[in-house]
């Protein structure tokens, strides 16, 4: 928990607009938002204003809110939305509510210089490298020749199969559309584990049944798991 800055509601991005607040539905997904790296910039303050917007999390972490177009702070490219003030001129205010963050700022002297140290918030999938080719892998043949796929299961050793069908394909882009809507983000791979979920099933019941096997920590709400059983039933008609 030391770790988190601040959770924005049904979006993973570092939107201000979408900060957790009081109110919150039994549908809405939490995104927090952890420690990144921390990072030193020198302020010329030139003018009484910086251009902040200052908020916090109350729980002791102040952050910047919103920057003004053409003001002090917006000419530094390395300050951002989203970053944790941590110190001024090597004062720690942790702890401190934005309001005192804010006071301070304003009455360092005008016409001098001063730091500030920010941690930026860490970027979604950051841990995820690049896809890049290896002529090491043994199977690499198979899995580039466009005749198979590599599918990576939660449970179970990894398979190769069959690249999906015209059915297979529709079916997943309206279910990822769907996942989109709901959770606010795409995710083509649980899009195609929900389909194949629903290829195994003869009705909605024994699909929502399976998708709790499946897919259980996810806890679809009974009317999405209804929409993408009809999603993925008009794929299916689509293509005979």
């Amino acid at each position: 928990m030391s770790k988190i800055l601040f959770c924005t509601l049904n979006t993973h991005k570092v939107d201000m607009q979408k900060l957790l607040g009081g109110q919150i539905g039994l549908e809405d997904f939490i995104f927090a938002h952890v420690r990144g790296e921390t990072k030193e910039v020198e302020v010329m303050k030139t003018e009484d204003a910086l251009g902040l917007t200052i908020t916090d999390n109350g729980a002791g972490y102040a952050f910047i809110k919103r920057i003004k177009e053409g003001s002090i702070i917006n000419r530094i490219k390395t300050v951002c939305v989203g970053d944790s003030i941590e110190a001024i001129n090597d004062q720690t205010i942790v702890g401190c509510r934005h309001y005192e963050v804010a006071k301070m700022l304003r009455e360092l002297p005008r016409s001098q210089t001063f730091t500030l140290r920010l941690v930026q918030p860490k970027k979604a999938f950051d841990m995820i490298g690049q896809r890049t080719k290896s002529s090491k892998c043994p199977g690499e043949g198979r899995v580039t020749s466009g005749k198979e796929t590599l599918r990576l299961r939660t449970k179970g050793t990894a398979t190769l199969e069959e690249l999906p069908s015209e059915f297979e394909e529709e079916a997943a882009q309206k279910v990822d559309d769907l996942l989109e809507s709901y959770m606010g983000i795409r995710d083509s791979d649980l899009a195609s584990t929900m389909v194949e979920t629903a290829k195994e099933r003869p009705s909605p019941e024994e699909f929502a049944k399976g998708l709790d096997s499946v897919l259980g920590e996810f806890a679809f709400p009974d009317d999405f798991v209804a929409d993408v059983w009809a999603a993925i039933s008009e794929a299916k008609a689509g293509r005979k």
